[in-house]
């Protein structure tokens, strides 16, 4: 198998995964980063826009798996490379301050969250840092 497809199948994971937590902040009408924000890489963009951002990196992580789905004599070895780019992914959506601070951190629990989902973002902050936050 060439080396590239290898990193296709990296680069399909890596931007599937990418478009998960876009597309779900959108759909749940939250403000999130994105590439389109102002500053780019800081500031928030709207819901719209991440829904959108996040069904075109969906579509396009399918679209490069659909191309090069992991199939023949080294399946495990490509899954592997589809499943390191989920991975490298999912450390980037946490690791994605320029001093390291994870993301949830930055995200702040704002009042118009209730019910379960404002304890899951509690409990996550709760296990990333060791203390309960007010």
């Amino acid at each position: 198998m060439p080396w590239y497809i290898y990193l296709l199948q990296f680069v399909g994971g890596l931007v599937f995964a990418n478009g998960v937590p876009h597309f779900v902040q959108g759909i749940s009408g939250n403000r999130f980063q994105s590439p389109f924000a102002s500053p780019p890489g800081v500031g928030e963009s709207s819901p719209v826009v991440n829904v959108l951002w996040g069904f075109g990196n969906l579509a396009v992580g399918f679209a490069i798996l659909w191309s090069f789905v992991p199939k023949g004599s080294d399946v495990v070895l490509e899954w592997v490379a589809v499943g390191l780019g989920l991975l490298v992914a999912a450390i980037m959506a946490f690791r994605t301050g320029e001093d390291g601070t994870p993301l949830v951190d930055r995200i702040r629990v704002r009042q118009e969250i209730r019910g379960p989902m404002r304890r899951l973002a509690m409990t996550i902050m709760v296990w990333q840092n060791g203390v309960r936050r007010k």
